[in-house]
């Protein structure tokens, strides 16, 4: 299966860079063909510009900006995210590459004013993250992460595709065993990915 995996921080030596690299050599041992999207790496800009948002509409000309991102996404049979949670969102980054990349046409088409999914090509989605907060904390404020991959990005791929999310919560309490337990916890799933 070809994968892609969006991988959103900008600090080589994080707990977050370890996580995507077991998610990297999981996959790569299941013999998946592994598309990384580093986003701060190839410097992707997540502003939408002026202009972008006025052709948002023009499925001809709303894609020319992010061309290439969206050729990669289309071609992508999975989807794995690797990202920090902060302020519980997402990193700025990693909303920009939703903002500028899952456009009308890509990800979803409107028909007769109905949202219509578009990902079909996506048959299974993953998000490997981590929490300063602790699982109770992120449940009082929604988890609005976990609801966006659960909820928004799952109506969007193919009907029926499942969906993981791998959360170490509580990173500002984390132990060398905890990170080390989760770290085998994400390549082992990945392997079943």
């Amino acid at each position: 299966m070809r994968v892609l995996v969006v991988y959103a921080h900008p600090v080589g030596t994080s707990y977050c860079a370890a996580l995507k690299d077991a998610t990297l050599a999981a996959l790569g041992k299941n013999g998946h063909e592994i598309d990384l999207l580093d986003l701060y790496a190839e410097d992707f800009e997540p502003r939408l510009s002026q202009e972008e948002r006025i052709a948002y509409h023009d499925i001809d000309a709303n894609r020319a900006p992010v061309e290439d991102y969206v050729r990669r996404l289309l071609k992508a049979e999975g989807l794995v995210l690797v990202y920090p949670v902060w302020n519980f969102g997402f990193p700025a980054i990693l909303k920009g590459y939703f903002d500028r990349v899952f456009l009308p046409g890509v990800s979803f088409e409107l028909v007769d004013g109905t949202v219509v999914p578009a990902l079909r090509n996506i048959r299974k989605l993953a998000a490997v993250t981590t929490y300063g907060a602790t699982p109770l904390r992120a449940f009082l404020a929604g988890n609005p992460p976990k609801r966006l991959v659960k909820r928004v990005l799952r109506a969007v791929i193919r009907p029926g595709a499942p969906v993981t999310y791998l959360a170490h919560y509580d990173m500002n309490n984390s132990t060398p065993e905890t990170r080390k337990r989760f770290l085998g916890r994400v390549h082992e799933r990945m392997q079943r990915y």
